[in-house]
Formats: structure tokens, sequence, C-alpha cells
């Protein structure tokens, strides 16, 4: 019985992550290792699951560096999600980003180089926001990595960090670059649960700039499936690679927010623009080439009918995510030092 630590397991893709491997291995064990920051939520994690004897929680950081090297010695597998993930927030909270995703990134690393003889694979959760606006589309994992905020830069930090410890050390890492995940349990502050939970209540759906910006959106239940099959691939044939997970397909916001205003039955007046978030990264599509062809790949979802089965469940667990409104908006220092709400 192999075990695998997933960090940031209360948080929105690790959750997802753990739902798939746990019902697709039954003799995997989980260790889950979160901070449980506004942003994690051990209920994310369904009860079933807890309450198994496969699974156990810390409760700690990942700069508890005795904590993260005990949980490494005894895990086959590392799935590394833990991190400050809100590109917004970063503009104003810029500290904490680095302290987490770098310096937590590099107390993981550390410990896996401690531990060869029981670690047979790491798998480092990093981000599509790593390259900036796209200067050649689609994105492959040879474009330049130029990050236009401070969550980007530290998540490029984090990676260059990992690939440097492969190079170095030898380290069973793999680095896998999503694309804009979306599904249930997302946090409110994200742009499609705000979206959605906005339309449920009959309010303003909030626009940055003319919401030209377009992203590859990537349903969270396929993205565990990419990583399922990162830790399942020859270790030859993935140690050290980068690979980029998303649809090959871009929308923009301003879609995305007309189509969830038609669903709900809303006209256009439930549109509503602000300023544009500086640091906006404009295009991202992402290249699907080389998760196809080594990974097997593909991502099975549908724009449309992920966001439809991501309105159901926010329809149907406003219990769950009614404790967050007051973080659907969040602070932003513009340049001149002023607080925008975002």
């Amino acid at each position: 019985m192999k075990t695998v630590l997933v960090t940031g397991g209360a948080g929105f893709i690790g959750s997802n992550f753990i739902q798939h491997i746990f019902h697709r291995y039954p003799d995997y064990k989980i260790a889950v290792l979160d901070a449980l920051t506004y942003a994690g939520n051990i209920e994310n994690i369904p009860a079933e699951i807890r309450d198994s004897g496969r699974f156990e929680f810390w409760y700690g950081n990942l700069n508890n560096l005795d904590l993260v090297d005990d949980l490494v010695e005894r895990s086959e597998i590392v799935v590394h999600f833990a991190a400050e993930t809100h590109v917004a927030r970063s503009l104003y909270l810029n500290r904490v980003f680095f302290e987490t995703d770098v310096m937590g990134t590099q107390a993981i690393a550390n410990a896996i180089l401690k531990h060869p003889d029981s670690v047979e694979r790491f798998v480092h959760i990093s981000t599509s926001e790593v390259y900036g606006t796209a200067l050649r589309e689609p994105m492959d994992e040879d474009h330049p990595l130029n990050p236009t905020t401070p969550y980007a830069a530290a998540k490029a930090g984090a990676d260059r960090l990992v690939s440097s410890y492969v190079e170095s050390y030898g380290i069973p890492g793999v680095i896998i670059r999503p694309f804009n995940n979306y599904g249930p349990h997302q946090h409110l502050e994200k742009v499609i649960p705000r979206f959605i939970t906005s339309a449920i209540l009959k309010e303003p759906l909030t626009i940055h700039g003319d919401g030209s910006a377009a992203r590859d959106w990537l349903f969270v239940e396929d993205t565990a499936m990419a990583i399922d099959k990162v830790l399942h691939a020859p270790l030859q044939e993935v140690r050290g690679g980068v690979f980029n997970i998303g649809t090959g397909i871009s929308i923009s916001v301003l879609d995305i927010a007309r189509k969830i205003v038609e669903l709900f039955g809303l006209d256009a007046s439930y549109l509503s623009y602000m300023e544009e978030r500086f640091g906006q990264v404009q295009n991202h599509i992402s290249s699907t080439d080389k998760a196809e062809k080594i990974l097997g790949f593909k991502a099975a979802t549908g724009f449309d009918d992920g966001l439809l089965r991501t309105i159901e469940w926010y329809k149907n667990n406003q219990g769950f995510w009614e404790k967050q409104m007051s973080m659907r908006k969040v602070p932003v220092k513009s340049k001149t030092g002023e607080i925008v709400w975002y």
C-alpha cells in the first residue's frame, strides 16, 4: 500500500484530486498537509474519505521543516499543490506568495532530496500563469516564462526551483502547468464561481476591462486525471519533464459572463464593467501535443458541459459557499497606492 502525500489537499484542485485517487486506487493511502488558510477547507474532502482508514490529515505549514521531513520520509509519492494562488490578491499581499510558493516548495524539494529511498515520484503543480501573455499560440512548454504578477512570479520561481533540483540532485520530479481550472468547490474569489454566485443572487456580474481577456478553461476533474497519468507513466518518460494541461480552446471572460447570464435567464443589464486589473494576461491557450503524446492525456470535458455541472453544484450548495461571500472581491493596491476592490 503506497502513501501519497498531498500538500494543499484541502484546496480546490487538491481536494478534487484526492477524490479521484481515493476511488481509483483502493490500495493507496492518502496523507494531507494543509495550513487551512482562507482558501482551504477540510470539508472540501468528503466525509467518506476523511473517516476511512486510508486517510490522515496534518494541519501545518510547508515551512515547518520537521513536519514536512517526517511526512515525506514515509511517502512514496508527493503531489505538491500547496500555494497562494489568487492573482489579484497577490497584487496587494505579495510577500506571503513568495514565502509559501517559493520557500514552501524549497522545503518540500529538500525533504525529497533527503529521502531518495522512499520517494518514487514528486509532482509539482505549477501554473500556466508563468508564461504571461502568449507570444505565440498555442503556448507550448518551451514558451518563454514572462510572469506579469507577484503570484505568477512566485510560481515561476518555484517551477524553476524544482527543475534545478531535478538537474542538480536527480530528484524524481515532474512539473505540471495547468491552465485555468474551474469546477465544484472553487473559492468565490475566482471568476467563474464569482459570476455563478452573482447570477444565483441576481446581482451584476462584474467584468474587468472589456472582458476580452481569453483563457484556456480546464474542468478540475480533467486536471485530476492528468496528474494521475503523470503518476503512473514510466518514470524515464516524465522525470524532469514539464507538461501543459489544457484543452487547446480559449474562451473570453466576457463570453463566459454572457453564457452564465443566458443560462440563468437574465439579460445583458446584469453585465457590469470596471477598470482592467493591472498585470492582466490577455491571451492564454495551451498546446496539448506533449501531454497527448507522452501521457496519453486529452481533456474529456467540454466547457459547456463543465459549466453546467459547476452551476448545478453552486445551486445545490449555497450553505457551503455563502460563508465566502465577503471574499468575492479582494483589495488591490494600484500603482499610485490607491486601494481598489476587484
